[in-house]
Protein backbone atom coordinates (compact mmCIF):
# COMPACT_ATOMS: atom_id res chain seq x y z
CA UNK A 1 0.00 0.00 0.00
CA UNK A 2 2.44 2.65 -0.87
CA UNK A 3 1.86 6.24 -1.60
CA UNK A 4 3.64 8.47 -4.25
CA UNK A 5 3.94 12.19 -3.29
CA UNK A 6 2.26 13.07 -6.38
CA UNK A 7 0.08 15.69 -8.23
CA UNK A 8 -4.01 15.46 -8.22
CA UNK A 9 -5.37 13.52 -11.50
CA UNK A 10 -5.44 15.69 -14.41
CA UNK A 11 -9.19 14.75 -15.15
CA UNK A 12 -10.66 16.42 -11.86
CA UNK A 13 -9.31 19.91 -13.39
CA UNK A 14 -9.52 19.37 -16.75
CA UNK A 15 -12.93 17.72 -18.07
CA UNK A 16 -16.25 18.79 -17.53
CA UNK A 17 -17.77 18.24 -14.11
CA UNK A 18 -21.71 16.49 -14.25
CA UNK A 19 -23.56 19.52 -12.70
CA UNK A 20 -26.73 17.30 -11.44
CA UNK A 21 -25.34 14.09 -9.69
CA UNK A 22 -27.66 14.57 -6.14
CA UNK A 23 -30.40 12.88 -7.60
CA UNK A 24 -27.74 9.92 -7.00
CA UNK A 25 -28.63 10.70 -3.33
CA UNK A 26 -31.95 9.60 -1.43
CA UNK A 27 -32.71 12.25 0.52
CA UNK A 28 -31.43 15.33 1.73
CA UNK A 29 -32.15 14.32 5.28
CA UNK A 30 -30.09 11.61 4.86
CA UNK A 31 -26.89 14.41 4.45
CA UNK A 32 -28.20 15.96 7.25
CA UNK A 33 -27.58 12.94 9.58
CA UNK A 34 -24.05 12.25 8.23
CA UNK A 35 -21.52 12.15 11.23
CA UNK A 36 -19.21 15.38 11.47
CA UNK A 37 -15.35 14.93 12.14
CA UNK A 38 -15.12 13.04 15.09
CA UNK A 39 -12.36 14.28 17.63
CA UNK A 40 -8.77 12.56 17.45
CA UNK A 41 -7.86 10.99 20.39
CA UNK A 42 -5.22 12.44 23.32
CA UNK A 43 -2.69 9.81 23.40
CA UNK A 44 0.57 11.80 25.08
CA UNK A 45 3.89 10.73 24.10
CA UNK A 46 7.07 11.23 26.14
CA UNK A 47 9.14 11.31 22.39
CA UNK A 48 8.31 14.25 20.91
CA UNK A 49 9.61 14.13 17.52
CA UNK A 50 8.82 17.92 15.54
CA UNK A 51 9.38 21.22 16.64
CA UNK A 52 6.81 24.34 16.46
CA UNK A 53 5.36 25.82 13.76
CA UNK A 54 3.71 29.30 13.38
CA UNK A 55 1.45 30.23 10.23
CA UNK A 56 1.05 32.88 7.19
CA UNK A 57 -2.17 32.84 5.83
CA UNK A 58 -2.53 31.06 2.67
CA UNK A 59 -5.64 28.94 3.14
CA UNK A 60 -7.72 31.75 3.68
CA UNK A 61 -10.56 31.58 5.76
CA UNK A 62 -13.79 33.88 4.32
CA UNK A 63 -13.77 37.78 3.80
CA UNK A 64 -10.49 40.48 3.88
CA UNK A 65 -11.37 41.59 7.48
CA UNK A 66 -11.07 38.24 8.93
CA UNK A 67 -7.73 36.98 6.56
CA UNK A 68 -6.18 40.07 8.36
CA UNK A 69 -7.18 39.40 12.12
CA UNK A 70 -6.25 35.13 10.90
CA UNK A 71 -3.03 36.85 9.67
CA UNK A 72 -2.16 38.97 13.05
CA UNK A 73 -3.16 35.91 15.27
CA UNK A 74 -0.96 33.68 13.49
CA UNK A 75 2.23 36.14 13.62
CA UNK A 76 2.13 36.37 17.31
CA UNK A 77 5.44 34.30 19.03
CA UNK A 78 4.66 30.45 20.33
CA UNK A 79 3.42 31.61 24.13
CA UNK A 80 0.05 32.74 22.94
CA UNK A 81 -1.68 30.01 24.22
CA UNK A 82 -2.45 28.34 20.91
CA UNK A 83 -1.53 24.90 19.65
CA UNK A 84 2.04 23.99 17.81
CA UNK A 85 1.93 21.37 15.33
CA UNK A 86 4.14 19.16 17.98
CA UNK A 87 2.46 19.45 20.63
CA UNK A 88 -0.59 18.30 18.70
CA UNK A 89 0.88 15.13 16.78
CA UNK A 90 1.61 14.50 20.68
CA UNK A 91 -1.52 14.73 22.07
CA UNK A 92 -3.32 12.59 19.41
CA UNK A 93 -1.23 10.19 19.34
CA UNK A 94 2.23 10.23 17.30
CA UNK A 95 4.46 7.41 18.12
CA UNK A 96 7.93 7.74 18.88
CA UNK A 97 10.07 8.69 15.40
CA UNK A 98 13.36 9.78 14.43
CA UNK A 99 12.57 12.93 12.59
CA UNK A 100 12.69 16.63 13.63
CA UNK A 101 11.36 19.95 12.01
CA UNK A 102 14.21 21.98 10.83
CA UNK A 103 14.01 25.28 8.70
CA UNK A 104 15.88 27.19 6.20
CA UNK A 105 15.34 30.89 5.69
CA UNK A 106 12.80 32.04 3.12
CA UNK A 107 14.51 33.84 -0.03
CA UNK A 108 11.27 36.80 0.64
CA UNK A 109 12.34 37.97 4.16
CA UNK A 110 9.11 38.88 5.22
CA UNK A 111 8.06 35.01 5.00
CA UNK A 112 8.71 32.94 7.88
CA UNK A 113 11.26 30.11 7.09
CA UNK A 114 10.15 26.78 5.39
CA UNK A 115 10.51 24.16 7.29
CA UNK A 116 11.67 20.65 6.38
CA UNK A 117 11.48 17.04 8.00
CA UNK A 118 15.45 16.22 8.78
CA UNK A 119 16.31 12.75 10.83
CA UNK A 120 16.81 13.64 14.42
CA UNK A 121 19.67 10.28 14.59
CA UNK A 122 21.57 8.07 12.18
CA UNK A 123 19.60 5.95 10.12
CA UNK A 124 19.79 2.81 8.20
CA UNK A 125 18.37 2.17 5.24
CA UNK A 126 15.08 0.37 6.06
CA UNK A 127 14.43 2.18 9.16
CA UNK A 128 10.82 3.42 9.72
CA UNK A 129 11.53 7.85 10.07
CA UNK A 130 8.00 7.88 11.27
CA UNK A 131 4.46 6.46 10.89
CA UNK A 132 1.46 8.81 11.85
CA UNK A 133 -1.72 7.55 12.53
CA UNK A 134 -4.75 7.73 10.75
CA UNK A 135 -6.81 9.78 13.64
CA UNK A 136 -3.96 12.47 12.03
CA UNK A 137 -4.51 11.85 8.04
CA UNK A 138 -6.90 13.77 6.48
CA UNK A 139 -8.74 11.88 3.73
CA UNK A 140 -12.07 12.16 1.82
CA UNK A 141 -13.98 10.00 3.80
CA UNK A 142 -12.98 11.81 6.37
CA UNK A 143 -14.32 14.99 4.75
CA UNK A 144 -17.74 13.46 3.55
CA UNK A 145 -18.57 11.29 6.25
CA UNK A 146 -19.14 8.30 4.15
CA UNK A 147 -17.28 6.01 1.86
CA UNK A 148 -20.24 5.99 -0.74
CA UNK A 149 -20.88 9.47 -0.99
CA UNK A 150 -17.08 9.80 -1.50
CA UNK A 151 -16.88 7.01 -4.42
CA UNK A 152 -20.34 9.19 -5.89
CA UNK A 153 -18.38 12.16 -6.03
CA UNK A 154 -15.60 10.65 -7.37
CA UNK A 155 -17.20 8.72 -10.16
CA UNK A 156 -19.15 12.45 -10.99
CA UNK A 157 -15.81 13.67 -11.92
CA UNK A 158 -15.69 15.68 -8.58
CA UNK A 159 -12.31 16.43 -7.92
CA UNK A 160 -11.15 15.33 -4.49
CA UNK A 161 -8.24 18.02 -4.19
CA UNK A 162 -11.14 20.67 -4.44
CA UNK A 163 -13.47 18.53 -1.56
CA UNK A 164 -10.05 18.63 0.92
CA UNK A 165 -8.99 22.11 -0.17
CA UNK A 166 -12.95 23.22 0.58
CA UNK A 167 -13.01 21.26 3.85
CA UNK A 168 -9.74 22.71 5.07
CA UNK A 169 -11.34 26.36 4.06
CA UNK A 170 -13.90 25.50 6.54
CA UNK A 171 -11.93 24.30 9.08
CA UNK A 172 -9.88 27.21 8.73
CA UNK A 173 -12.81 28.93 9.25
CA UNK A 174 -13.24 27.92 13.17
CA UNK A 175 -9.83 28.73 13.85
CA UNK A 176 -8.77 27.38 17.11
CA UNK A 177 -11.98 25.43 17.66
CA UNK A 178 -11.47 23.28 14.70
CA UNK A 179 -9.21 20.07 15.47
CA UNK A 180 -6.81 20.55 12.57
CA UNK A 181 -5.94 24.13 13.51
CA UNK A 182 -2.51 23.29 14.53
CA UNK A 183 -2.07 21.22 10.84
CA UNK A 184 -3.69 24.49 8.46
CA UNK A 185 -1.31 26.88 10.41
CA UNK A 186 1.67 24.62 9.31
CA UNK A 187 0.08 24.78 5.79
CA UNK A 188 -0.35 28.02 5.89
CA UNK A 189 3.20 28.45 6.98
CA UNK A 190 4.63 27.14 4.12
CA UNK A 191 2.20 28.61 1.72
CA UNK A 192 2.25 26.14 -0.64
CA UNK A 193 6.45 26.80 -1.53
CA UNK A 194 7.90 23.84 -2.95
CA UNK A 195 11.70 23.01 -1.52
CA UNK A 196 13.06 26.01 -3.97
CA UNK A 197 11.30 28.21 -2.03
CA UNK A 198 8.41 28.98 -4.76
CA UNK A 199 4.98 28.39 -5.20
CA UNK A 200 3.05 26.23 -8.24
CA UNK A 201 2.79 28.87 -11.36
CA UNK A 202 -1.18 29.13 -10.48
CA UNK A 203 -0.29 31.28 -7.82
CA UNK A 204 2.46 33.12 -10.45
CA UNK A 205 1.13 37.11 -12.11
CA UNK A 206 1.10 37.35 -15.99
CA UNK A 207 3.42 38.81 -15.70
CA UNK A 208 6.03 36.12 -13.77
CA UNK A 209 4.05 33.92 -16.16
CA UNK A 210 6.24 35.27 -19.11
CA UNK A 211 9.45 33.57 -17.44
CA UNK A 212 8.08 30.50 -18.92
CA UNK A 213 7.48 31.80 -22.64
CA UNK A 214 8.19 29.16 -25.11
CA UNK A 215 7.52 26.67 -22.77
CA UNK A 216 4.21 24.05 -23.38
CA UNK A 217 4.25 24.24 -19.25
CA UNK A 218 2.91 28.17 -19.39
CA UNK A 219 -0.45 26.82 -21.57
CA UNK A 220 -0.66 23.89 -18.58
CA UNK A 221 -0.63 26.56 -16.30
CA UNK A 222 -3.09 28.35 -18.29
CA UNK A 223 -5.31 24.86 -18.91
CA UNK A 224 -4.95 23.53 -15.18
CA UNK A 225 -6.30 27.24 -13.79
CA UNK A 226 -9.51 27.03 -16.13
CA UNK A 227 -9.97 23.55 -14.67
CA UNK A 228 -9.34 25.36 -10.83
CA UNK A 229 -12.61 27.46 -12.43
CA UNK A 230 -14.72 24.97 -12.97
CA UNK A 231 -13.93 23.57 -9.75
CA UNK A 232 -15.28 26.52 -8.05
CA UNK A 233 -18.14 26.43 -9.73
CA UNK A 234 -19.37 22.94 -8.98
CA UNK A 235 -18.16 23.67 -4.84
CA UNK A 236 -22.20 24.22 -3.56
CA UNK A 237 -22.53 20.40 -5.12
CA UNK A 238 -20.06 19.53 -3.17
CA UNK A 239 -21.06 20.97 -0.01
CA UNK A 240 -24.45 19.87 -0.42
CA UNK A 241 -23.57 16.64 -1.08
CA UNK A 242 -20.88 16.29 1.66
CA UNK A 243 -22.94 15.06 5.10
CA UNK A 244 -20.07 16.62 7.55
CA UNK A 245 -20.15 19.89 5.77
CA UNK A 246 -23.57 20.74 6.11
CA UNK A 247 -24.27 19.44 8.89
CA UNK A 248 -21.32 21.99 10.07
CA UNK A 249 -22.04 24.85 7.94
CA UNK A 250 -25.65 24.50 6.50
CA UNK A 251 -25.80 28.42 5.97
CA UNK A 252 -21.87 28.81 4.34
CA UNK A 253 -22.44 28.37 0.48
CA UNK A 254 -18.84 27.95 -0.77
CA UNK A 255 -19.32 30.70 -3.54
CA UNK A 256 -20.22 32.72 -1.38
CA UNK A 257 -18.24 31.65 1.95
CA UNK A 258 -15.26 32.14 -0.58
CA UNK A 259 -13.89 34.27 -3.18
CA UNK A 260 -12.21 31.74 -6.22
CA UNK A 261 -8.80 33.46 -5.54
CA UNK A 262 -8.86 32.32 -2.04
CA UNK A 263 -9.58 29.01 -3.76
CA UNK A 264 -7.17 29.00 -5.67
CA UNK A 265 -4.66 29.21 -3.13
CA UNK A 266 -6.06 26.90 -1.48
CA UNK A 267 -6.12 24.52 -3.83
CA UNK A 268 -2.33 24.92 -4.73
CA UNK A 269 -1.46 24.72 -1.53
CA UNK A 270 -3.27 21.42 -1.07
CA UNK A 271 -1.90 20.07 -4.43
CA UNK A 272 1.31 20.84 -3.19
CA UNK A 273 1.10 18.24 -0.13
CA UNK A 274 -1.46 15.74 -1.26
CA UNK A 275 0.14 12.15 -1.22
CA UNK A 276 -1.56 9.40 -3.55
CA UNK A 277 -1.80 6.27 -0.99
CA UNK A 278 -1.73 3.24 -3.09
CA UNK A 279 -3.74 -0.20 -2.74
CA UNK A 280 -6.96 1.78 -0.38
CA UNK A 281 -10.05 2.07 -1.23
CA UNK A 282 -11.13 4.79 -3.60
CA UNK A 283 -11.91 7.75 -1.05
CA UNK A 284 -8.66 7.34 1.37
CA UNK A 285 -5.96 7.30 -2.28
CA UNK A 286 -5.73 11.47 -2.02
CA UNK A 287 -4.46 11.81 1.63
CA UNK A 288 -2.69 14.94 3.45
CA UNK A 289 -0.69 13.81 6.02
CA UNK A 290 1.35 15.39 8.74
CA UNK A 291 5.01 15.29 8.53
CA UNK A 292 4.56 14.40 4.75
CA UNK A 293 4.93 16.94 2.08
CA UNK A 294 5.59 19.59 1.36
CA UNK A 295 7.86 19.15 4.74
CA UNK A 296 9.22 16.13 2.99
CA UNK A 297 12.06 16.75 0.41
CA UNK A 298 11.55 15.04 -3.17
CA UNK A 299 14.13 13.27 -5.34
CA UNK A 300 13.24 12.05 -8.25
CA UNK A 301 15.52 9.16 -8.12
CA UNK A 302 14.62 8.20 -4.61
CA UNK A 303 12.38 5.62 -4.25
CA UNK A 304 11.22 5.98 -0.31
CA UNK A 305 7.27 6.02 -0.48
CA UNK A 306 4.66 7.07 2.30
CA UNK A 307 2.69 3.75 2.59
CA UNK A 308 -0.55 3.28 4.22
CA UNK A 309 -0.37 0.41 6.73
CA UNK A 310 -2.44 -0.96 9.41
CA UNK A 311 -3.88 2.07 11.11
CA UNK A 312 -1.38 4.28 9.64
CA UNK A 313 0.88 6.17 6.95
CA UNK A 314 4.37 5.64 7.43
CA UNK A 315 8.03 6.22 5.60
CA UNK A 316 10.30 3.63 5.60
CA UNK A 317 13.98 5.19 4.26
CA UNK A 318 15.53 3.86 1.27
CA UNK A 319 19.04 4.97 1.99
CA UNK A 320 21.04 5.96 4.81
CA UNK A 321 21.01 8.93 6.82
CA UNK A 322 23.35 11.42 9.07
CA UNK A 323 21.32 13.16 12.09
CA UNK A 324 19.98 16.36 10.53
CA UNK A 325 19.91 15.65 6.94
CA UNK A 326 16.62 16.37 5.06
CA UNK A 327 14.72 13.41 4.75
CA UNK A 328 14.19 12.57 0.52
CA UNK A 329 10.38 10.90 -0.89
CA UNK A 330 9.73 10.02 -4.55
CA UNK A 331 7.66 12.35 -6.08
CA UNK A 332 6.60 9.65 -9.22
CA UNK A 333 8.16 9.40 -12.50
CA UNK A 334 6.98 12.89 -13.21
CA UNK A 335 8.86 15.23 -15.83
CA UNK A 336 10.02 18.49 -14.60
CA UNK A 337 7.25 20.42 -16.39
CA UNK A 338 4.86 18.45 -13.85
CA UNK A 339 7.08 18.90 -10.47
CA UNK A 340 6.89 22.92 -11.27
CA UNK A 341 3.18 23.16 -11.95
CA UNK A 342 2.32 20.58 -9.08
CA UNK A 343 5.10 21.36 -6.46
CA UNK A 344 6.67 24.54 -7.53
CA UNK A 345 10.09 22.75 -8.31
CA UNK A 346 12.13 21.29 -10.58
CA UNK A 347 15.30 18.37 -10.24
CA UNK A 348 17.93 18.77 -12.67
CA UNK A 349 19.01 15.42 -12.43
CA UNK A 350 15.46 13.82 -12.98
CA UNK A 351 15.32 10.98 -15.08
CA UNK A 352 12.04 11.26 -15.86
CA UNK A 353 12.21 14.39 -17.81
CA UNK A 354 10.91 14.37 -21.10
CA UNK A 355 9.28 16.75 -23.60
CA UNK A 356 6.62 15.95 -26.24
CA UNK A 357 6.48 15.99 -30.22
CA UNK A 358 2.78 15.81 -31.51
CA UNK A 359 2.59 14.53 -35.08
CA UNK A 360 -0.27 14.07 -36.98
CA UNK A 361 -1.10 12.18 -40.57
CA UNK A 362 -2.44 14.51 -43.09
CA UNK A 363 -6.36 13.72 -42.93
CA UNK A 364 -6.57 15.70 -46.76
CA UNK A 365 -4.77 13.29 -47.89
CA UNK A 366 -6.13 10.36 -50.53
CA UNK A 367 -4.72 7.42 -48.93
CA UNK A 368 -4.65 8.66 -45.12
CA UNK A 369 -7.42 5.71 -44.22
CA UNK A 370 -4.65 3.41 -45.90
CA UNK A 371 -2.09 5.18 -43.59
CA UNK A 372 -3.85 5.23 -40.56
CA UNK A 373 -3.80 1.48 -40.56
CA UNK A 374 -0.86 0.90 -41.24
CA UNK A 375 0.14 3.45 -38.17
CA UNK A 376 -2.30 1.56 -36.02
CA UNK A 377 -0.63 -1.69 -37.36
CA UNK A 378 2.62 -0.55 -36.00
CA UNK A 379 1.49 0.46 -32.35
CA UNK A 380 0.80 4.58 -33.34
CA UNK A 381 -2.16 6.48 -34.21
CA UNK A 382 -3.21 9.02 -36.79
CA UNK A 383 -2.19 11.40 -34.05
CA UNK A 384 0.90 10.36 -32.18
CA UNK A 385 2.66 11.48 -28.97
CA UNK A 386 6.21 10.96 -28.91
CA UNK A 387 8.03 10.90 -25.89
CA UNK A 388 11.76 12.44 -25.96
CA UNK A 389 13.05 11.49 -22.68
CA UNK A 390 16.54 12.77 -21.56
CA UNK A 391 19.65 11.63 -22.56
CA UNK A 392 17.51 9.84 -25.34
CA UNK A 393 17.09 12.15 -27.56
CA UNK A 394 19.16 10.07 -30.32
CA UNK A 395 16.51 7.38 -30.02
CA UNK A 396 13.20 9.26 -30.05
CA UNK A 397 14.18 10.84 -33.44
CA UNK A 398 14.74 7.43 -34.76
CA UNK A 399 11.33 6.74 -33.21
CA UNK A 400 9.73 9.20 -34.96
CA UNK A 401 11.26 8.83 -38.54
CA UNK A 402 9.16 5.65 -39.50
CA UNK A 403 6.00 7.26 -38.74
CA UNK A 404 7.04 10.85 -40.67
CA UNK A 405 8.02 8.78 -43.39
CA UNK A 406 4.66 6.69 -43.55
CA UNK A 407 3.22 10.11 -43.77
CA UNK A 408 5.40 11.23 -46.88
CA UNK A 409 4.77 8.45 -49.46
CA UNK A 410 2.38 9.32 -52.48
CA UNK A 411 2.51 6.71 -54.57
CA UNK A 412 -0.41 4.28 -54.50
CA UNK A 413 1.65 1.37 -55.35
CA UNK A 414 4.28 1.77 -52.70
CA UNK A 415 1.48 1.94 -50.39
CA UNK A 416 0.13 -0.80 -50.84
CA UNK A 417 3.53 -2.50 -50.77
CA UNK A 418 3.33 -1.39 -47.59
CA UNK A 419 0.12 -1.97 -46.69
CA UNK A 420 1.10 -6.20 -47.29
CA UNK A 421 4.53 -6.30 -45.60
CA UNK A 422 4.36 -6.65 -41.97
CA UNK A 423 7.28 -4.53 -40.66
CA UNK A 424 7.02 -0.55 -40.15
CA UNK A 425 10.19 0.24 -42.91
CA UNK A 426 9.00 2.48 -45.68
CA UNK A 427 11.61 2.97 -48.51
CA UNK A 428 12.39 6.42 -49.48
CA UNK A 429 14.60 7.95 -51.90
CA UNK A 430 17.21 10.28 -51.01
CA UNK A 431 15.35 13.03 -51.37
CA UNK A 432 12.46 12.14 -49.73
CA UNK A 433 14.72 10.83 -46.75
CA UNK A 434 15.84 14.79 -46.85
CA UNK A 435 12.63 16.01 -46.76
CA UNK A 436 12.00 13.90 -43.62
CA UNK A 437 14.34 15.37 -41.97
CA UNK A 438 14.22 18.63 -43.00
CA UNK A 439 11.16 19.06 -41.67
CA UNK A 440 12.07 17.53 -38.45
CA UNK A 441 15.41 19.98 -38.02
CA UNK A 442 12.94 23.04 -39.08
CA UNK A 443 10.50 21.91 -36.41
CA UNK A 444 13.11 21.59 -33.73
CA UNK A 445 14.57 25.19 -35.00
CA UNK A 446 11.31 26.63 -34.32
CA UNK A 447 10.77 25.51 -31.16
CA UNK A 448 13.95 26.23 -30.06
CA UNK A 449 13.53 29.66 -31.68
CA UNK A 450 10.28 29.89 -29.56
CA UNK A 451 12.04 30.62 -26.35
CA UNK A 452 12.85 34.53 -25.80
CA UNK A 453 16.45 33.78 -24.50
CA UNK A 454 19.25 30.71 -25.60
CA UNK A 455 21.06 28.38 -23.65
CA UNK A 456 24.18 31.13 -22.51
CA UNK A 457 21.82 33.51 -21.82
CA UNK A 458 19.98 31.35 -19.29
CA UNK A 459 23.23 30.66 -18.03
CA UNK A 460 24.02 33.76 -17.37
CA UNK A 461 20.99 34.57 -15.41
CA UNK A 462 21.43 31.31 -13.50
CA UNK A 463 24.65 32.84 -12.16
CA UNK A 464 23.11 35.99 -10.96
CA UNK A 465 22.48 34.88 -6.92
CA UNK A 466 20.48 38.17 -6.89
CA UNK A 467 17.06 36.61 -9.15
CA UNK A 468 14.23 35.94 -7.59
CA UNK A 469 12.66 31.85 -6.82
CA UNK A 470 10.45 32.08 -9.77
CA UNK A 471 12.46 33.43 -12.48
CA UNK A 472 15.08 31.13 -11.28
CA UNK A 473 12.59 27.88 -11.60
CA UNK A 474 11.12 28.47 -14.49
CA UNK A 475 14.82 29.97 -16.40
CA UNK A 476 16.29 26.15 -14.99
CA UNK A 477 12.75 24.53 -16.53
CA UNK A 478 13.21 26.31 -20.14
CA UNK A 479 17.01 25.69 -20.30
CA UNK A 480 16.44 22.11 -19.85
CA UNK A 481 13.74 22.04 -22.41
CA UNK A 482 16.23 23.41 -24.56
CA UNK A 483 18.90 21.20 -23.96
CA UNK A 484 16.33 18.02 -24.85
CA UNK A 485 15.56 20.08 -28.07
CA UNK A 486 19.17 21.27 -29.49
CA UNK A 487 20.20 17.28 -28.92
CA UNK A 488 17.65 16.51 -31.12
CA UNK A 489 18.17 18.89 -33.58
CA UNK A 490 22.16 17.63 -33.56
CA UNK A 491 20.67 13.69 -33.95
CA UNK A 492 18.90 14.99 -36.97
CA UNK A 493 21.58 17.07 -38.67
CA UNK A 494 24.08 14.12 -37.98
CA UNK A 495 21.16 11.67 -40.41
CA UNK A 496 21.23 14.59 -42.69
CA UNK A 497 25.03 14.27 -43.24
CA UNK A 498 24.85 10.82 -43.32
CA UNK A 499 23.09 10.50 -46.70
CA UNK A 500 25.03 9.41 -49.89
CA UNK A 501 24.50 13.20 -51.17
CA UNK A 502 23.87 15.53 -48.25
CA UNK A 503 23.38 18.64 -50.60
CA UNK A 504 20.17 16.90 -52.90
CA UNK A 505 16.96 18.65 -52.69
CA UNK A 506 14.07 18.00 -50.67
CA UNK A 507 11.45 16.41 -52.63
CA UNK A 508 7.95 18.19 -52.15
CA UNK A 509 5.89 16.37 -50.22
CA UNK A 510 1.78 18.01 -50.55
CA UNK A 511 0.33 15.82 -47.15
CA UNK A 512 3.39 15.74 -45.08
CA UNK A 513 2.18 14.91 -41.33
CA UNK A 514 1.96 17.92 -39.43
CA UNK A 515 4.61 18.51 -36.26
CA UNK A 516 3.63 20.52 -32.96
Amino acid sequence: MEGIITCFHPKCVSLPIRSSPLSRVSSLSQLRNRNSLSSSRSNPQRNLCVSSSSSDTLLAGGSPKENERQSKVSSRKEGDGSEDLKHWMDKNGLPPCKVVLKERPAHDQNHKPIHYVAASEDLQKGDVAFSVPDSLVVTLERVLGNETIAELLTTNKLSELACLALYLMYEKKQGKKSVWYPYIRELDRQRGRGQLDVESPLLWSEAELEYLTGSPTKAEVLERAEGIKREYSELDTVWFMAGSLFQQYPFDIPTEAFTFEIFKQAFAAVQSCVVHLQNVSLARRFALVPLGPPLLAYCSNCKAMLTAVDGAVQLVVDRPYKAGDPIVVWCGPQPNAKLLLNYGFIDEDNPYDRIIVEAALSTDDPQYQDKRLVAQRNGKLSQQVFQVRVGKEKEAVQDMLPYLRLGYMSDPAEMQSVISSQGPVCSMSPCMERAVLDQLADYFMRRLAGYPTTLKEDDALLADPSLNPRKRVATRLVRLEKKMLAACLVATVDLINELPDSIISPCPAPYAPSLK
